[in-house]
């Protein structure tokens, strides 16, 4: 593994796509849409996708037999989950093309399964999603061009890094780790201020799945107020931290740029549909790979890819963070939508860590700090779903004591960017406790 300072580099633009993933991505657009089965979205003559007249549902079973029925419709017309439960009273949110929507509100009636429309126009909840755009919000004279009242491209996001690095070098080093499949490089923010080799560190990570931009929102935001706000000094005494905030560099800049609910990365699959390009990064990890709550099938949101660490983002996180497994104590990653802390095991049911109590009481600590919303906490599999090969129980099986994967709040995966700083600003609080007790455990 090559691990590289680029405290002193300036970043330049991701390389281009190469001509053959260039055609394969308009290829992609062209013929069908990954987020919306059935050929349902349209692509402009841009070749971006549109949502246009795309709804989302809020639906609440009551029961399991309604649940059950649920379940049964949203697989006929192969409709994706925005929030998935496994608790009966707990709604779930449903994305709905236009030409399903009077025909799944006649069977919902049927069954008197009650739902509300939550979003009425999905196109134009993203066309309101970031009105203060990065093209008309750029200062050219300016230091950088990051602030969380809006979101940011990703070289927005490196060229925030790179200024801090440049200008706090005796506490930031940033660390190229490898590159993506598309070129781009894998930036992690290294933040200290001791020298001592056996201080414990905290890791904390951003944007595995492409469209949940408010991950590497909050990501960064931990950043700037462990590095530019004083007060917080006290979170850096016996404390590193290790933080990723875009996992998935070049998925981020496709729901940017040409879909933005694209999810996975943008790796060819070898499938001959073009729609069915990437792979989903939180099952690519070699520890239960392949089993529940995964598919070999290239086409599905959650396709585990062609082997454990198949792809060059995973297998450059994984090396880096088995490098510093000794130090790393405590490792929080960044997913939206749903309000969990949730703890492994995510692979089976009534399975748990033999230190799961001691994980799940520091969790609860923390999550006593917020204030603006509410999060539930527990493990991955009794709040929301079954998951083999990802990343929070691969860090757990390499000996890392406290993992957590997070799930935001968000309303599915189209946030106001109104919304970043209450977000961020609450989650923070978090990060007392999380760092108190890191404190007191030794690097060894």
């Amino acid at each position: 593994m090559s691990i590289v300072p680029v405290a002193a580099e300036k970043h330049s633009s991701p390389p281009k796509m190469s001509t053959l993933v260039f055609i394969f991505a308009v290829s992609f657009l062209t013929i069908a849409c990954h987020a919306a089965p059935r050929g349902q979205c349209k692509a402009n003559r841009d070749n971006t996708v549109s949502y246009t007249g795309f709804q989302v549902w809020t639906i609440t079973p009551h029961s399991k037999a309604k649940q059950s029925t649920l379940m049964k419709i949203i697989r006929h017309y192969n409709l994706e989950m925005w929030k998935e439960t496994n608790e009966i009273h707990e709604p779930v949110n449903i994305m709905v093309p236009p030409r399903y929507q009077k025909e799944i509100r006649l069977r919902l009636e049927e069954v008197k399964i009650p739902y509300d429309v939550e979003i009425s126009d999905l196109q134009k909840a993203i066309s309101n999603e970031n009105p203060r755009t990065n093209a008309s919000a750029a200062n050219p004279k300016a230091a950088h061009q990051m602030d969380w009242t809006s979101y940011h491209r990703l070289d927005d996001i490196y060229g925030y890094l790179t200024y801090l690095a440049d200008r706090y070098p005796c506490r930031v080093q940033l660390l190229n780790v490898g590159s993506s499949y598309e070129g781009r490089p894998l930036y992690v923010v290294h933040i200290t201020n001791s020298t001592s080799p056996n201080t414990p560190a905290i890791w904390v990570d951003g944007g595995f799945h492409a469209r949940e931009w408010i991950s590497p929102a909050l990501a960064t935001y931990i950043i700037q107020q462990l590095v530019e706000e004083p007060s917080n000094a006290k979170l850096l005494v016996n404390v590193n931290w290790y933080i990723m905030p875009v996992v998935n560099p070049d998925g981020y800049e496709y729901t940017h740029l040409k879909n933005r609910l694209w999810r996975k990365t943008r790796s060819p699959t070898g499938s001959s549909s073009a729609k069915c390009q990437g792979v989903d990064l939180n099952r690519n990890f070699d520890f239960k790979w392949g089993g529940p709550g995964s598919s070999s099938n290239p086409c599905s949101q959650v396709y585990k890819g062609p082997s454990a660490f198949s792809e060059p983002e995973t297998l450059a996180y994984s090396n880096f963070i088995s490098s510093k497994s000794n130090e790393i104590k405590l490792y929080l990653s960044l997913h939206s939508s749903g309000q969990l802390i949730m703890l492994p095991w995510g692979y089976e049911r009534n399975t748990f860590p033999s230190d799961y109590d001691e994980m799940l009481t520091l969790a609860k600590n923390a999550a006593c700090k917020f204030r603006k919303f509410t999060y539930k906490v527990g493990n991955k599999v009794d709040l929301l779903y079954q998951a083999s090969g990802n990343s929070a129980d691969w860090a757990k099986s390499i000996g890392i004591k406290y993992v957590y994967s997070v799930e935001l709040p968000i309303n599915g995966f189209i946030l106001p960017a109104s919304n970043i700083l209450p977000v961020s600003q609450d989650f923070f609080r978090a990060m007392d406790v999380f760092a108190a007790e890191v404190s007191t455990l030794s690097a060894v």
